[in-house]
């Protein structure tokens, strides 16, 4: 059954929705030129997780935001998110995945990108990544907590179209490391993504990072 559905048209079929879709959260598959996208746009009705043996960002800041967006019934939706911004990150071992379900037919159905696992990490200028849910071990450097988030001048600054507070609480430092870092996100934003050793993987289940 599974090497019918993966040869068959229904699968390749599904295949030209998902990638879509993926690229409309903000997939690492997208390489974004010029400046930094804002995540102003709707969000999809899927969030997806993100996992990465290390992070090393320069100009770190994170604030509170709002993403608007849909559920996958097309209903409107909204997201609380701390977005976390960096000027520059280089990232190790980059794993992002995406799960559809209840596909007729097909069922649940994933799509799993993975990057930077040799000896070239994954490069990043101006990156937004607006997270719903974050476990990591983490190390600052000349870190401010409390800072009113529009004032906040190590990082990126707030995303133009960004619905967020420049009034409210914002954390800010030079810079940043994460280790082992596992995290849920509705969107993520780049000016530059480079993408060293870049896969894709569709396949039927439930198949996530973690």
């Amino acid at each position: 059954m599974e090497s019918h559905v993966r040869g068959g048209t229904r699968w390749k079929r599904f295949a030209v929705v998902m990638v879509p879709s993926v690229a409309a959260t903000a997939a690492i598959g997208m390489a974004l030129a010029n400046s930094a996208l804002a995540a102003s746009f709707s969000v999809s009705g899927q969030s997806f997780k993100v996992t990465t043996d290390q992070l090393d960002g320069q100009g770190f800041s994170q604030y509170g935001a709002i993403d608007e967006g849909y559920t996958l019934s097309g209903k409107k939706s909204m997201h609380p998110v701390a977005v976390s911004a960096f000027k520059t990150a280089t990232i190790k071992n980059l794993c992002q995945s995406v799960v559809t379900p209840n596909i007729p037919v097909l069922g649940n159905v994933s799509l799993v990108l993975r990057a930077g696992a040799g000896e070239t990490p994954v490069e990043a200028e101006n990156l937004y990544i607006d997270v719903a849910d974050l476990e990591a071990d983490a190390e600052f450097r000349n870190i401010d907590i409390g800072v009113a988030a529009g004032d906040a001048n190590k990082g990126p600054g707030i995303a133009k179209g960004d619905k967020a507070n420049p009034y409210g609480f914002a954390q800010q430092a030079d810079s940043v490391q994460l280790k082992d870092v596992k995290q849920t996100a509705w969107a993520t934003t780049a000016g530059t993504f480079k993408l060293s050793g870049l896969t894709m993987k569709l396949s039927p289940g439930v198949k996530e990072c973690y």
